[in-house]
């Protein structure tokens, strides 16, 4: 037992180390550098896809760090339409990448020779992937620069979301809890409504959830501002007011003027 975990065991690791690998890896870089590097391994989301644009006599197939139209090698193709023939523009073992604000720019060398233009140097490819908020990864060809002696090139351009830079979010945190505290007191009004209507069978103001208790709330509010705000506490005496008497007067003695008169 204890000897088949240790054969079992170096396996896993193995077969770890194989997953984490990135498939732009299996790029080789012109002239390696960490700029070059990171710039490909922005384009992994691309990888293991054929990208296809059609033209009258050719179609081009285009391989992110992959073997397109099958061709070992080869990043991009061309096939004629009549005869099915392949013909290799660029290898991802020549690559070149540059990296923008928000676009990568692959460059592909090492292709088949011009036969009889371009001083029968080498195709190349550039293709420039540029950011789209489009989730479709589009293909186009741009040109075929082959009308001069040399440093000829084929121009494509792939719009696609994945070198989009990352717009920061510019909701303060404060802005994101008020969002939060909102939402939560929506959800309770609206479950506290639905449950008193539906489940208790309230009517009136009575559905509103946890009505007695903000009643309580909202009474205790008004005192505690009507003692901070009109209260005048201990500095005067509170004015006082004396009523009517309710019982009756007692009768006042009969004055007699009797005397008074002449006699």
């Amino acid at each position: 037992m204890l000897l088949s975990l240790r054969i079992i065991t170096p396996l896993f690791v193995l077969l770890a180390g194989v997953q984490a690998e990135l498939i732009t890896d299996s790029c080789k870089l012109i002239s390696e550098s960490n700029l070059q590097r990171n710039a490909l391994h922005l384009l992994e989301p691309l990888t293991n896809q054929s990208f296809i644009v059609e033209e009258k006599d050719y179609s081009y197939i285009f391989q992110v760090c992959g073997d397109a139209g099958g061709m070992k090698e080869a990043g991009l193709v061309q096939r004629e339409k009549k005869t099915g023939k392949l013909v290799r523009i660029g290898n991802y073992t020549g690559t070149r990448a540059i990296k923008g604000s928000d676009w990568v720019l692959l460059f592909y060398e090492g292709g088949e020779n011009y036969d009889s233009h371009c001083s029968k140097e080498p195709r190349r490819a550039m293709i420039m992937i540029s950011c789209s908020t489009s989730t479709k990864n589009t293909l186009s060809v741009v040109l075929e620069d082959n009308q001069k002696q040399q440093d000829c090139y084929y121009l494509f351009e792939l719009d696609s979301n994945v070198v989009c830079p990352v717009i920061p979010s510019k909701l303060s945190a404060g802005s994101i809890l008020l969002i939060v505290v909102f939402c939560c007191l929506a959800v309770y009004l609206l479950g506290g409504f639905l449950y008193q209507r539906l489940v208790v069978g309230a009517k009136g103001v009575e559905q509103f959830p946890n009505y007695a208790f903000w009643s309580e709330i909202g009474n205790l509010s008004a005192d505690g501002c009507d003692f901070v705000c009109r209260s005048r506490g201990n500095r005067e005496e509170p004015p006082t007011y004396r009523g009517v008497a309710t019982e009756p007067l007692g009768e006042e003695p009969e004055e007699r003027d009797d005397h008074l008169l002449p006699m």
